[in-house]
């Protein structure tokens, strides 16, 4: 799980595009195989393989991520805020490119990064239901994959996502599982920070954190 791409000083949200190659070419060399995540809904082989998410839709995902994904040739998975705030986001050009490059999926992350455990209902199924329509106009393809803003949901946010017509959607917990149909609305993913070195990055592939 990725935020920002960007030369900006390294952080929890964002990976600086030398740090993000260095991770990717270490996946490479060890032979894992890149996927975006409504890959994992029909892979069934054994080799190791990978999901490379970037939240929000920062700018950056296009102005460094999209290099490297074509210099690699690797897939991404980017959840997108239509409505977001406080954030320099990508914009309709530069999305269709991306969609269109084969490289990226889209997903959605609701319409303004809301925690959805902390409004009603009737708000929360807006936020999931307008986001997956948002994402299609702007793509022009079927929107499968949800992300829950803050990792926040419970039961009925679930069923909500399901009805929605999504496919998957990722959370926050961090965690190394197999996909299967029976977790594939509440998947965990290994959180990257911006601030870890390689030896970081290889713990938190093998135990899931790099912190004792």
């Amino acid at each position: 799980m990725y935020h920002d791409t960007s030369e900006n000083l390294p952080s929890g949200m964002n990976v600086t595009p030398e740090k993000l190659k260095k991770q990717i070419r270490y996946l490479l060399g060890k032979g894992y195989i890149f996927l975006k995540i409504s890959d994992l809904l029909n892979f069934d082989r054994k080799e190791k393989h990978v999901v490379l998410t970037f939240d929000d839709g920062f700018v950056g995902n296009y102005t460094h991520l999209f290099d490297i994904l074509k210099r690699y040739n690797v897939p991404a998975t980017i959840y997108l805020t239509p409505k977001i705030k406080d954030i320099k986001m990508l914009n309709a050009k530069q999305i269709k490119e991306m969609q269109n490059s084969g490289l990226v999926e889209f997903g959605a992350h609701t319409m303004t990064h809301v925690n959805l455990k902390k409004v009603n209902n009737k708000i929360a199924q807006k936020e999931i239901v307008e986001s997956k329509k948002a994402v299609e106009k702007l793509t022009g393809v079927n929107c499968q994959a949800f992300a829950y803003p803050y990792g926040r949901y419970n039961d009925e946010h679930v069923e909500m996502v399901k009805d929605a017509g999504f496919s998957t959607a990722v959370t926050t917990k961090k965690a190394i599982n197999s996909f299967s149909f029976s977790n594939a609305y509440t998947l965990p993913r290994l959180s990257i920070d911006g601030r870890i070195n390689m030896l970081q990055f290889y713990l938190i592939l093998s135990r899931g954190r790099y912190k004792i």
